[in-house]
């Protein structure tokens, strides 16, 4: 499994939201079985007995059932609330959203925390024996299930706040925009040693075909222009991650043409596909994502464009933190050769996919439009590229404009061509 599999492998594991809760659950049940093995071997200080358990045979049944049926209860209830919550969220801020609660691992560790309790106290509770049936009492494992019992409280009071706060659109946002800066960090980690073009190269003339369906989620674009530098070939992929990929499609062409088999086993193994988008080496699913928020927001059903607003903050962020940084070009090289030639997402596109749909939808609401030129002047006064400031340009003026025909009122008018004039450059 190459490296770039293995990290999205690891990053669904660790998404997947039963994983830490199993997790918890397993060692819950190995400690609780090691306190029930360990009683009778363990002596405790003087001064420490009146902290643990002294009771019978009938107390600690009370005490391990009462703490099961508490805290299994107390789990089923709340994430009853908090998925109903969610859901009522998500009409606001889109539903692929909801995949950021399920992944956060604060959210698991809770649902740990309660659901590993339950499985020790069942297990502690096993060994419990009264006279009848040869008299034992855990005594110390009823004692640290109390105490599990306890930290349960405080993991409650703390996953409602975290709940709480979690839904709030602001953090939401700015979580989205985390995972767009971590992209875009990742993507502009290894293109300092790319040659400023790429050599001719030889003529294409054997297709590729896709070797499944769904959404190119990783491209392993090393262990392909490894394979293509060990062989003496060139590769030229038509698609990129983000593109759903459709059946029997030709996605690229490899020569020379008899290597045409062994390229497509390769391309195979080096590429991830699925039914949702991963913003691992997908740029603009981030984007999209926080576009969606400031859309939601626009609709004539919510009217909030202070949400927008905060969202156009955060793409400002994001391109700023490009600003003297190369995306991936798509072209990989090795020993001075062209092995790889890929689509890859270029700044342009990159404020397409920020500012089109945002400007079209905000035309008709003055405070996001200047807001839109105000992000978009910051971000030029940042960038020294001239070509990027061009990009930024074009959209300021796509934005003027849309915004003079979405109002007639004179102050709003007077204010978005004050701020197009704040533009470098005028």
């Amino acid at each position: 499994m190459g490296t770039v599999r293995l990290r999205q492998w690891w990053a669904d594991l660790l998404a997947a939201f039963w994983v830490r809760p199993a997790a918890m659950v397993a060692a819950a049940i190995a400690l609780a079985q090691l306190l029930v093995l360990a009683e009778g071997w363990v002596w405790l200080p003087d001064g420490l007995d009146d902290w643990f358990y002294a009771g019978g045979a009938a107390g600690a049944r009370d005490v391990l059932g009462v703490l099961a049926a508490a805290t299994i209860g107390v789990a089923g209830t709340t994430f009853s609330i908090t998925v109903a919550a969610l859901t009522l969220a998500s009409n606001q801020m889109g539903p692929r959203l909801l995949r950021n609660f399920t992944r956060d691992p604060g959210n698991q560790y809770a649902l740990g925390a309660l659901v590993a309790t339950f499985a020790y106290s069942l297990v502690a509770l096993r060994s419990v024996h009264d006279a009848d049936e040869g008299a034992f009492v855990p005594q110390l494992a009823v004692s640290v299930g109390l105490l599990m019992g306890f930290a349960c409280i405080g993991v409650l009071i703390w996953f409602l706040h975290h709940v709480a706060s979690s839904i709030s659109v602001d953090r939401v946002v700015a979580l989205v925009q985390q995972d767009l800066r971590a992209a875009l960090d990742h993507a502009c980690r290894d293109t300092s040693a790319e040659p400023a073009q790429a050599p001719p190269g030889p003529q294409f003339d054997a297709p590729l075909t896709s070797p499944g369906s769904g959404y190119l989620r990783v491209l392993d674009d090393s262990a392909l222009a490894d394979w293509a530098a060990a062989h003496d070939a060139e590769l030229h992929l038509e698609t990129r991650p983000g593109d759903f990929v459709f059946p029997g499609s030709v996605i690229g062409s490899v020569t020379p043409a008899p290597l045409r088999e062994d390229a497509r086993a390769q391309i195979a193994e080096a590429m991830v596909l699925g039914q949702v988008r991963s913003v691992e080496q997908d740029l603009e699913y981030a984007v999209r994502q926080l576009v969606e928020i400031a859309l939601r927001a626009l609709s004539p059903g919510i009217n909030d464009p202070f949400t927008a607003i905060g969202v156009l903050d955060q793409l400002g962020a994001a391109l700023t933190g490009l600003a003297g940084r190369r995306l991936p070009s798509g072209r990989i090289w090795r020993d001075g050769r062209l092995r790889l030639v890929r689509p890859a997402t270029n700044y342009e596109g990159l404020a397409d996919a920020m500012f089109h749909m945002l400007r079209q939808a905000g035309a008709t609401q003055p405070a996001v439009m200047i807001r839109l030129l105000e992000v978009l002047a910051a971000t030029a006064r940042v960038e020294q590229d001239l070509h990027r400031r061009a990009t930024l340009a074009r959209h300021a003026d796509l934005a003027r404009d849309a915004a003079l025909r979405g109002t007639r009122d004179e102050a709003a008018r007077n204010a978005i061509l004050a701020r197009r004039a704040l533009f470098p450059g005028g």
